[in-house]
């Protein structure tokens, strides 16, 4: 029964602390939540709730309402950082990816149907889940966690017991139980960046169709890392087919950096913003090199 006494006033301290971060994201008759993340009023939330920026109502934990103005937005991500000159001083930090796991207890918190500062507890229940998006697009390296998310937990945190924000909520499968989906700090933390220094993430793309893929025993040793994305298809006359690129190629590195999902090959081309990006594939029991000039343009899935 202690531990349990212990367990309970540790969620409700933890609530305490981080409420004060949340708050609620107004637009027209939709609403959502948000999460500060600067001091200086910068608060991360979804695209689908605030992407196309007019007339933005945030709503702060002591029921004031305040203007927020739109900074940028990725609906690749549905991330959007917004800016509020009075917004609260407590602000929330992005988890280290590498703290992340699967059977971490998280609480969500959140506006659902605008009850505000909702809160439910739960677990990480997988990592780097693809979702399908509107329009055809694909959500990749998304979180998964059994914590109550209802339509209203849009753009709120998914934080740890350290108070961390691991995940910003973004879906539900709706004939589901227990299925909510959060885009992971990993992704947050380099978007937010881009977002707040660029206002937009000008994606390349090398034309390909991938997923990540978890490496066997074997293959982790013979390549130095646990995951790597295996390339599926490659589009005619894509900057990847031009490059050499073949269907079933294992990607393990860009920019002499190794990487475990899609989400890492954008982060490296988006940031390091170089015209030319070198690539380290895994081919016939070997190590390849090479160099591909990616699109502007989307050229395949």
């Amino acid at each position: 029964m202690t531990s349990l006494l212990e367990l309970s006033e540790a969620l409700q301290q933890l609530v305490s602390r981080v409420s004060p971060a949340v708050v609620g994201v107004e637009q027209g008759r939709g609403a959502g939540t948000g999460v500060v993340v600067a001091s200086d009023g910068y608060l991360l939330t979804n695209h689908h709730v605030a992407g196309n920026g007019t007339a933005l109502r945030i709503r702060l934990p002591a029921g004031e309402t305040a203007k927020g103005e739109l900074v940028g937005s990725d609906p690749a991500t549905d991330l959007a950082v917004v800016k509020v000159a009075d917004a609260t001083p407590v602000q929330l930090p992005l988890a280290d990816p590498a703290s992340i796991a699967v059977g971490q207890l998280v609480v969500a918190i959140g506006n659902p149907f605008r009850f505000e500062r909702s809160v439910s507890l739960g677990i990480v229940s997988a990592l780097d889940r693809s979702l399908p998006g509107p329009g055809g697009t694909l959500f990749e390296g998304l979180l998964q966690t059994d914590a109550a998310i209802n339509p209203g937990n849009s753009g709120g945190p998914l934080v740890n017991a350290r108070g961390e924000v691991v995940g910003i909520n973004t879906a539900v499968i709706p004939w589901a139980q227990g299925m909510g989906f959060a885009v992971s700090a990993r992704t947050a933390t380099w978007v937010t960046s881009v977002l707040m220094s660029r206002g937009r993430v000008d994606r390349r793309y090398l034309g390909v169709s991938a997923r990540s893929e978890q490496l066997s025993p074997e293959l982790a040793t013979a390549t130095g890392q646990p995951k790597a994305v295996r390339i599926l298809g490659v589009g005619t006359g894509s900057p990847a087919e031009t490059a050499g690129i073949r269907p079933e190629d294992l990607l393990l590195g860009v920019h002499g950096e190794p990487i475990g999902n899609v989400d890492d090959i954008h982060r490296l081309m988006v940031t390091r913003g170089t015209e030319v990006v070198p690539l380290a594939l895994w081919r016939r029991n070997a190590r390849e090199f090479v160099t591909v000039v990616p699109s502007r343009e989307r050229l395949a899935a």
